[in-house]
């Protein structure tokens, strides 16, 4: 049992796809993944129920999609 009381009993967590791509230049970085992951553990451990949304526009936008012709923004309007 913890003794925090947190404030909110249900949140909504949005994680941008930049966020998940720590000091790497495009792509998702599996550090960084592994420490927000035990951040929203620490979280759910509290009693909040989380819900994720996490972006993708850096995969769409990668070095690969850019030079196809894809414009940067795109990824950003993609529904996934």
């Amino acid at each position: 049992m913890s003794l925090v009381q947190p404030k909110y009993k249900r949140i909504l967590l949005k994680l941008s796809g930049e966020a998940l791509m720590g000091t790497q230049s495009h792509g998702v970085d599996p550090d960084t993944v592994a420490a927000v992951a035990a951040q929203v553990k620490a979280v759910q451990a509290l009693g909040v129920e989380v819900a994720l949304v996490v972006g993708g526009g850096n995969i769409f936008r990668g070095l690969a999609s850019v030079a196809k012709g894809m414009e940067r923004t795109t990824g950003d309007y993609m529904p996934i």
